[in-house]
Order: C-alpha cells, then sequence, then structure tokens
C-alpha cells in the first residue's frame, strides 16, 4: 500500500522557523539537551513543536526504538526513547528523511512536551 504524502497548503499550512532563543531540555532532572539552532513548527491548529538538532543533544541521552508513525505532510517518523527517565519510552521523535516540505527538520528531534522540561531563554 502506497502511503500519500501531502502538501502543506491554506487548509493545512505548516511553517518552520529559526528559533534565535537557548532551547534547552531537561529530563528526570538531568540536561539532555542545549541549542541555539533550535526550529519551530506550527503545524495547522496544533501547539508549535520545538526540533532540536540531533547533534545538540547530549551523547547517551537517547536509545532508539523500533516505533514508527506517520504524517502525509511531514513523512515517517522513527522514536527514541531517553535513556533513564521514567515516562521516557517514545518521549522523542523524528523524521529522518522528511517531505520536501519541511526538509529542514531532517537531522532535528523532537520531545514531547509532556514528558521532559523544555525551557528558552
Amino acid at each position: 500500500m502506497t502511503k500519500e504524502m501531502k502538501v502543506p497548503g491554506p487548509d493545512h499550512p505548516i511553517t518552520i522557523e529559526k528559533n534565535a532563543a537557548r532551547v534547552r531540555v531537561h529530563a528526570g532532572g538531568k540536561l539532555v539537551a542545549d541549542t541555539k539552532a533550535a526550529l519551530m513548527l506550527h503545524e495547522a491548529g496544533y501547539p508549535g513543536v520545538y526540533y532540536i538538532p540531533l547533534a545538540d543533544v547530549e551523547p547517551g541521552a537517547l536509545e532508539k526504538t523500533s516505533s514508527s508513525t506517520y504524517c502525509p505532510y511531514k513523512g515517517e517518523a522513527s522514536y527514541y526513547s531517553l535513556v533513564g527517565a521514567d515516562g521516557g519510552t517514545d518521549a522523542v521523535w523524528t523524521y529522518e528523511s522528511p517531505y520536501p516540505a519541511v526538509r529542514e527538520i531532517a537531522a532535528h528531534v523532537a520531545f514531547y512536551p509532556d514528558r521532559v522540561e523544555i525551557t528558552e531563554d
């Protein structure tokens, strides 16, 4: 079965912008990411999502899982768990080969905000 690729537009807008602030992510009291190169993705009516460069995630903080989901606007998402954090299973996702409309999020990860503490300054 072929998965449908949809292009963002007026009925389902997606915008990606660089975030000039410093963004830090903590899980279980430990720093797991610290960056000044985050992207903010706004999709339709959903809350904005920080996409953090994978290079700015602490080494050893993530463990790849076999989970995956599909978004017709962004592509196939794969997941990571937060090592040593309560509620950390599949708490992080990435689009390793995102669709062209959102190609900027390649090599970035996003965190479920109800499972980590995200601060910006």
